[in-house]
């Protein structure tokens, strides 16, 4: 998804339909009882956690259409098949040093990355030893077989679901904006005190926000270090998403891990005039700043802090491979050699990857936003992905 200034309420939007009202409304209700278990508060991260990992009813949890026109958001790989095509290159580096290593995707959405993938490996080579994707709704594994069955049906044999991390892995650990996605905490300094924001119900039944004291720990420690020292200030920490790179950094053998995502390195992220933090939430293409507009039919997500991703990643004994943007990354490992493979210039095909390709690279849209993040173990040759424009230094 490809992040815009947030709107400040859905007035404008499709009213949804009365089955996705009545959807939200189990959503709310179950807010409500896991808001009365915790004495009338709960974190945001609990809040986010519930709205969109809750089985059953979560966002990506439920049945609702996520992905594409149709859906909420669109990532880089529905949006063409160059994407997959492109990335290829840089997993048959490392799949070829790794001596036929697998291929581990997180949240792989619809599974249209995979079979892109496996296509143009299965075309160049080398092929991965196995390609595992951890999915934790039934509905999008389903969605990923039937994709995979017609697009890749020689290559399936080879596709493994999980929906816990191995023990120990060799090869490619791939997220496509899945770090976003990881319930953060919401930090604030006031008035020269510590709190964490919540979520209660107020009358009528309606979600808010509520602060809380924040006592002394490691969410406050982070914080502490993190925040520019003076003022008023709020952002998001994220402890679970550092602990989910530190935790497959621990269980990696050889190999590289790479995280496209949109956010920022400490400097940025917590700089004095961003003190209202990240979070959005997306609805129909639509980027909005009211977390509790339709729970549970509303993706929310907050940007990425990269330098406490990739502290995690060498503290879990990873090596850091690279830091760039996007478009950087996808130039490298030849995009362009890719698009010019989709016929003439004045050809329809080749007109409509060239818009897409337009929106993975141009600063105005994925380009410059969306950064891509590697750590690496026992991989001798650097990775081709970070050949030129490499911003490592900045985190």
């Amino acid at each position: 998804m490809s992040p815009a200034p947030p709107e400040r309420s859905g007035a404008s939007l499709p009213t949804p339909s009365p089955e996705a009202q009545a959807h939200s409304a189990r959503v709310i209700a179950r807010l409500a009882h896991e808001i009365a278990e915790g004495d009338g508060w709960i974190s945001f991260a609990q809040y986010m956690e519930q709205v969109m990992y809750a089985p059953g009813l979560g966002y990506y949890a439920a049945g609702w259409q996520k992905f594409g026109g149709a859906g909420d958001f669109v990532t880089a790989p529905e949006l063409t098949p160059l994407f997959g095509r492109t990335l290829a290159r840089q997993f048959a580096q490392v799949v070829e040093e790794t001596g036929g290593g697998e291929i581990l995707e997180l949240g792989p959405g619809s599974g249209r990355l995979a079979g892109d993938l496996l296509e143009a490996m299965a075309k160049a080579g080398p092929l991965p030893s196995r390609y595992c994707l951890l999915e934790v709704s039934a509905e999008l594994r389903e969605r990923q077989r039937t994709h995979l069955a017609v697009v890749v049906p020689g290559q399936v044999e080879r596709v493994k679901w999980i929906d816990i991390l191995p023990e120990r892995w060799r090869g490619v650990v791939f997220a496509n904006e899945v770090l976003d996605s990881i319930p953060p905490h919401v930090v604030l300094r006031r008035d020269g005190e510590w709190y964490e924001r919540g979520v209660t119900l107020a009358a009528g039944g309606r979600l808010v926000f509520t602060d809380r004291v924040l006592g002394r720990g490691a969410l406050r420690d982070a914080a502490q270090a993190r925040f520019p020292p003076e003022g008023d200030y709020l952002s998001e920490l994220n402890p679970a998403a550092e602990a989910l790179v530190r935790e497959l950094a621990q269980r990696c053998e050889r190999g590289a891990m790479l995280f496209f995502d949109y956010g920022f390195p400490a400097a940025e992220y917590y700089h004095a005039q961003r003190n209202a933090g990240t979070l959005m939430a997306h609805y129909r293409h639509r980027a909005l700043a009211d977390p509790f507009f339709l729970p549970g039919l509303t993706d929310l997500t907050a940007h990425v802090d990269f330098s406490a991703m990739a502290h995690a990643g060498v503290a879990g004994g990873m090596e850091l491979a690279g830091y760039t943007t996007q478009a950087r990354f996808l130039l490298n490992c030849a995009l362009l050699d890719e698009l010019q493979r989709c016929g003439e210039p004045q050809s329809m095909a080749y007109l409509r990857e060239a818009m897409a390709v337009q929106r993975l690279t141009s600063p105005a849209e994925m380009g410059e936003l969306f950064k891509v993040l590697a750590l690496t173990r026992d991989i001798d040759r650097g990775l081709v992905g970070f050949r030129d424009g490499d911003q490592a230094h900045r985190l």
